[in-house]
C-alpha cells in the first residue's frame, strides 16, 4: 500500500494539522519550533519498523493530558491514507466489496494502541432501492404469469401474481426501502408458498427464489461493515508500509565507550537526544550480531594469572568477536556500497576493551580514518543506513523513511546532492523530511514541499499551498525558504547559462515543467540552454521580476503570460515605449498565440486536452450531479467554464484549485510517454518551447 496523505490530531503540539498530501518525495518546510518534527513522529507511531512506542508523558498533549490518559482510546492522533494498489483486488475479496471500494484505505491509530480501519470510497447501502424492489415484485409476477400452471394447482398461478403486483402496487413511492419493511415483504411472499407444494411446480420455485434473493438483500444491508472484520483489519495492518524515522540526534560517535552503553541501553528515562543515540547503538549491536554487554565480556580479561586453559578460554572468546567483526565490517561495506554510489568506502568495526571504535578508508584517502575523523555528512549517512537496514529488516523496498532534518551538518551543494539522493531513493522508498534550509528545497519539485507553521491558537498546521498566509511575520520562515530556493534556482540559471522563463503562477510552472519533461525524453526538443520556470505571483508581479533577474547583458528573461485581462495589460505595459521590454517585445509572449482552439482569454491549461483536466478534476471534486465532460467545449477557456459548472453545481471548488489540479495533472502525466497526446497538442507544445528558445 502506498501512502497518499496523513493527518495527525491530539499529539504534543499538534491540535489539528490538517490533511498533508505526500508525493514520493514530500518536504515539512518551517522554522524552528514549528512543529515538524511532531508530525514525522505521530507518522512514526502510525506503524514503526521498530521501537517507536507511545509515551504518554511526552506525547499527549498538555492541555488534554488528564482527559486523554483517563480515557485514551478515545483519542486518535493519526489518521492515514493509503492507495491499495495491487493489494487492492485481494482486500475487496476478504472485505466482500468492488475493488473500487478498496482502492482507497484509512489507517487510525489510537492513544491506546488499537487501531480502525475505513474505506472511504465504499458506501455500505442500509437500504433497499424502491426501484429495485418493484423490478422484483413485477418480473417475478411476469415469469409466474407465462409459467405453466398443473391442474391439482388449481388458480394458485393467478393467485400469486396477483398478490405480488398487489404488494409492489402499495409500496410508498419514497425511494428507500428500510430493513424492516423489506422483511415484512419477504415474510409476506414466503407466506404465499405452500404448505404442500406440487412436486413438479414451475411456478412455486420462483416464489421460493424471490423470497431467497429477498432475504440476500436483507443480509447484505445488515451486515457489519467490512473495517469491523477482525480479517480485514488484520490484513491492511500487515500490508500496511512500516515507518523508518531517523534524526540527526542518533549519529554515532566515533569511540563508544561499551560501558555506558550497556548502561544507557537499560535505562528508561532518557532525553530525546540521548534516546536517539541509544537506538541507533541498538542498531549497530544488532547489525553486527552481537549486545553490547557481550561485546564488552567478549573482552575483558579476568586479571592475575591465568591457566594454560583459561587462557585458551579467553583468547578463543576473543577470536570469536574479532571474527564477528570482521564479517560485520564486510557485509556493511558491501550493502553501503550498494546502496550509496557517491564513494567507494570501506567500514571496519573494532573493540578493544572497553571502546567500540569505526574505522573509515576509500579509494581517494586509503588510510583507514575515525568515523569521527571523516566528514559529519558521512556519519549521517551511515547512521541512518544502519538505523534504515536493520529496523526495516532488510526487506525496505516498502518502508515510509521518516528523516527529521537531514544532512543539516553537509554543505549547501552537498545538500543539494541529497535532494538528488531523494529523488532516487524514492524509486523503492517513498520520504518525507522536515528541513528550514532552502538547498533542501526542489525548485523543480515546489509540488512536493509543504509549508509548516504555528497557527494563532498555538497549534502546528501544515498546508500545500506555499502562498498561505501564516498571519505572523515571525511565522514566514517557511516561504522564505521556498522563495530562496526559487532564488537559487534563478541565480544558477543565470550564472551557468539557463534560461529563466517567467511565469504567472505556480500552476504555470508545473504544466510547463511536465511539458518540457515529456518533449525532451521523447527527443522532440533539444533545449541549447536548461529552461528554468519562474512563477511571480501574479501577473501585475512579471514587472519587478523581471527586472530582478535580467541578464548580465541587460536583456530581460522571456516572460510568458496567460491572454486574460490582467496578462494583456501586462503585455502591453511591457512592450511600451517606456517598458522594460521596449526593444524585446519577441521575449513577451502570450498563450493566446500558441492555440489554436482557443481564441481569447486563453490561460495554461489550454495547452493541454480538457480530457487530462477533467480526469483530475472528477477526483478533486465528485459532488456535481451534472458531468463536466458533458458540458465541455474546447473553444472556450477551460479555467472559465470549470468556475461556471462549478457556480451552476453549488460545488465549491478546493481553495487554490488551479494548483492543487496543476499538480496532480502534472503527476500524472509524466508516468506516462508524449505518445499519450496527439499530434495537434504535442505540436502546439513544440513551438512554443521553440519561441522561448529565441
Amino acid at each position: 500500500m502506498k501512502l497518499t496523505k496523513f493527518r495527525v490530531t491530539n499529539f504534543r503540539s499538534v491540535s489539528d494539522s490538517g490533511w498533508i498530501d505526500v508525493d514520493d518525495v514530500t518536504a515539512l518546510i518551517g522554522v524552528n519550533e514549528s512543529g515538524k518534527s511532531n508530525l514525522l513522529l505521530a507518522l512514526w507511531k502510525l506503524n514503526p519498523a521498530n521501537e517507536g512506542e507511545i509515551h504518554p508523558t511526552s506525547d499527549y498533549p498538555k492541555t488534554q493530558f488528564a482527559d486523554i490518559r483517563d480515557e485514551p482510546e478515545r483519542y486518535p492522533f493519526i489518521v492515514a491514507e493509503f492507495d491499495a494498489d495491487a493489494f487492492a483486488a485481494q482486500l475487496a475479496k476478504k472485505a466482500g466489496i468492488s475493488p473500487h471500494d478498496a482502492d482507497k484505505v484509512l489507517v487510525t491509530r489510537f492513544f491506546d494502541g488499537d487501531y480502525r480501519v475505513e474505506f472511504p470510497n465504499h458506501q455500505p447501502e442500509t437500504t433497499a432501492e424502491h426501484e429495485w424492489l418493484v423490478e422484483k415484485l413485477t418480473g417475478y409476477a411476469n415469469q409466474i404469469a407465462s409459467g405453466k400452471e398443473l391442474k391439482r394447482e388449481n388458480g394458485l398461478k393467478d393467485r400469486l401474481e396477483s398478490r405480488l403486483r398487489e404488494i409492489a402496487d402499495g409500496l410508498p413511492s419514497n425511494s428507500k426501502v428500510e430493513e424492516d419493511q423489506l422483511t415484512l415483504i419477504r415474510d409476506t411472499v414466503n407466506e404465499l408458498v405452500p404448505d404442500t407444494p406440487a412436486p413438479r411446480s414451475a411456478i412455486v420455485p420462483l416464489v421460493q427464489q424471490l423470497v431467497d434473493e429477498l432475504a440476500e438483500r436483507i443480509d447484505q444491508i445488515t451486515a457489519d461493515p467490512p473495517s469491523e472484520r477482525d480479517s480485514v483489519v488484520a490484513a491492511v495492518l500487515s500490508n500496511m508500509p512500516a515507518f523508518v524515522y531517523y534524526t540527526h540526534y542518533g549519529n554515532l560517535d566515533t569511540e563508544i565507550y561499551l560501558p555506558h552503553v550497556v548502561e544507557n541501553l537499560q535505562r528508561e528515562d532518557l532525553g530525546a537526544k540521548e534516546l536517539a543515540k541509544a537506538r541507533t547503538l541498538r542498531v549497530l549491536f544488532s547489525f553486527v550480531r552481537l549486545e553490547a554487554q557481550e561485546v564488552l565480556a567478549l573482552g575483558l580479561d579476568p586479571g592475575g594469572t591465568l591457566t594454560d586453559e583459561q587462557a585458551e578460554e579467553v583468547g578463543e572468546k576473543k577470536r570469536e568477536r574479532s571474527i564477528l567483526l570482521q564479517s560485520a565490517s564486510a557485509t556493511l561495506t558491501d550493502k553501503f556500497r550498494a546502496w550509496w554510489r557517491q564513494g567507494d568506502y570501506r567500514f571496519r568495526f573494532e573493540a578493544d576493551g572497553n571502546h567500540f571504535r569505526i574505522w573509515v578508508a576509500d579509494d581517494r584517502r586509503p588510510t583507514e580514518v575515525e568515523l569521527e575523523g571523516r566528514s559529519s555528512g558521512l556519519q549521517w549517512f551511515l547512521s541512518f543506513y544502519l538505523v534504515f537496514l536493520v529496523e526495516s529488516k532488510e526487506t525496505h523496498s516498502g518502508a515510509v523513511l521518516l528523516l527529521d532534518e537531514p544532512g543539516m551538518s553537509l554543505h549547501p551543494h552537498a545538500q543539494r546532492d541529497l535532494s538528488a539522493f531523494f529523488g532516487s531513493l524514492s524509486r523503492t522508498n517513498q520520504i518525507l523530511y522536515t528541513s528550514h534550509s532552502p538547498f533542501l528545497v526542489d525548485p523543480d519539485r515546489l509540488e512536493c514541499a509543504r509549508k509548516v507553521y504555528v497557527a494563532n491558537d498555538g497549534s502546528t498546521k501544515a498546508t500545500s499551498d506555499l502562498r498561505h498566509s501564516e498571519g505572523r511575520d515571525e511565522q514566514a520562515g517557511a516561504a522564505y525558504a521556498v522563495h530562496s530556493a526559487l532564488n537559487l534556482s534563478v541565480g544558477e540559471s543565470i550564472l551557468v547559462g539557463c534560461r529563466p522563463v517567467l511565469v504567472e503562477g505556480a500552476s504555470d510552472q508545473h504544466y510547463l515543467t511536465a511539458m518540457k519533461s515529456l518533449l525532451v525524453a521523447s527527443g522532440r526538443i533539444k533545449p541549447s540552454r536548461e529552461l528554468v520556470f519562474v512563477p511571480s505571483g501574479g501577473a501585475k508581479n512579471i514587472r519587478v521580476i523581471a527586472s530582478i533577474v535580467a541578464g548580465r547583458d541587460g536583456s530581460p528573461p522571456t516572460v510568458f503570460l496567460d491572454s486574460d485581462g490582467p496578462g494583456r495589460n501586462t503585455a502591453n505595459v511591457l512592450k511600451s515605449d517606456n517598458g522594460l521590454y521596449a526593444e524585446h517585445a519577441d521575449r513577451v509572449l502570450s498563450v493566446g498565440d500558441f492555440v489554436d482552439a482557443v481564441k481569447e482569454n486563453a490561460e495554461v491549461e489550454d495547452l493541454l486536452p480538457p480530457d487530462v483536466l477533467i480526469r483530475e478534476l472528477d477526483r478533486m471534486v465528485r459532488e456535481a450531479e451534472t458531468s463536466l465532460e458533458d458540458n465541455i467545449q474546447p473553444s472556450i477557456p477551460f479555467v472559465g467554464q470549470v468556475q461556471a459548472w462549478a457556480k451552476s453545481q453549488s460545488v465549491t471548488l478546493p481553495e487554490h484549485w488551479k494548483v492543487k489540479l496543476a499538480r496532480r495533472v502534472k503527476e500524472r502525466v509524466l508516468k506516462h510517454s508524449i505518445e499519450n497526446f496527439n499530434s495537434a497538442v504535442t505540436d502546439q507544445w513544440i513551438k512554443l518551447f521553440e519561441a522561448f528558445e529565441r
